[in-house]
């Protein structure tokens, strides 16, 4: 198996076209490592072939039955004419495939720029997709995949960065009082969040996981799909002050309204759900920070200025949650 503190330190780029090539592909040699550091991933060139995109999962991450079930989740949206990046099938309908000490998924790569958030059209278009994705979530259940708990993302979370010293010790105290704060008005929303319907998610739905087309969106990396609210995919699209989060948010609801419901109380958990990925991810970077491409990537996460910052950003969040939830116009 990898080394756990390096996993990735017997990927070379020999391990990574022969890998591809195991799949019966003849590549070219041109490889081009993309930007990613929860898995690694390469574009890689094919004789005579498109480009492929090779994703290398992270040793110890994921079991084969969550990777699986991700693959098969991409597979029925692309089947549903969803624009997804699903995984490539080789002759015998597999698309999880093992080389030496790594596992991998080969794609076709997308072309394309990031979506645009100032553009009102691209928000509408975003929205009527976002909502067939749902529809489609809404048809099976997530048997492997984790779920959005407040356990999970928030509590284990400030837990493991105190517990691990990654928080200066002097601001430790600070820090464990508004993460505490924080964990009891996220239990006290979820709670509040009568009939809260969990489904089949994208997860991670950003800009960043988006390539724009001449065609419209192509959603890639499901890699985080789980179960959850539906709102969870929405909120990341809203920033700026209220006015431009509700403006932001009309213009997703006129696309998504076209195609599937939306409750508008799962509103009142767009600042729960803020709350725990800021927490979330920085438990994230501190179980990372053995792979030596963390510390090199992310060095200011190392310093106290981070965390200071963390404490103030807490405390706005627990200030937002006593805000009006938006509301849809």
């Amino acid at each position: 198996m990898s080394d756990f503190t390096k996993p990735y330190a017997g990927l070379e780029p020999d391990v990574v076209l022969d890998a591809v090539e195991s799949q019966g592909w003849r590549c070219n040699g041109r490889l081009l490592a993309l930007n990613s550091y929860e898995n690694r991933v390469y574009q890689v060139g094919i004789e005579e072939a498109p480009t492929l995109v090779a994703k290398f999962y992270r040793p110890q991450r994921w079991d084969d039955e969550a990777i699986l079930e991700e693959h098969a989740f991409s597979h029925e949206l692309v089947e549903n004419d969803v624009p997804v990046a699903a995984p490539l099938r080789n002759e015998r309908g597999e698309t999880l495939f093992r080389y030496r000490d790594y596992r991998f998924a080969l794609f076709q790569s997308v072309g394309g720029r990031h979506a645009e958030l100032d553009n009102d059209e691209h928000l509408r278009w975003l929205g009527r997709y976002l909502a067939r994705i749902h529809m489609v979530g809404r048809a099976a259940r997530f048997e492997h995949r984790p779920r959005i708990e407040v356990e999970r993302m928030a509590v284990q979370s400030y837990q493991y960065v105190l517990e691990h010293g990654f928080v200066p010790q002097a601001l430790q105290p600070v820090y464990r009082s508004v993460a505490e704060d924080v964990v009891a008005r996220l239990w006290l929303a979820f709670e509040s969040a009568f009939d809260l319907r969990y489904q089949r998610l994208h997860g991670d739905c950003h800009a960043g996981n988006i390539m724009w087309t001449g065609h419209g969106p192509v959603f890639v990396d499901l890699d985080d799909c789980l179960s959850g609210p539906v709102v969870q995919d929405l909120w990341m699209f809203l920033s700026g002050g209220r006015h431009e989060q509700t403006r932001q948010l009309s213009l997703l609801m006129e696309g998504y309204q076209q195609f599937a419901e939306f409750d508008p109380l799962e509103l009142n958990l767009v600042e729960p759900l803020r709350a725990m990925r800021m927490m979330y991810y920085s438990a994230w970077l501190a179980r990372r920070w053995h792979d030596p491409a963390f510390p090199q990537a992310f060095p200011w996460f190392a310093q106290p200025r981070y965390w200071e910052e963390q404490i103030l950003a807490l405390r706005e969040q627990l200030a937002a949650f006593d805000e009006p939830g938006l509301a849809m116009s």
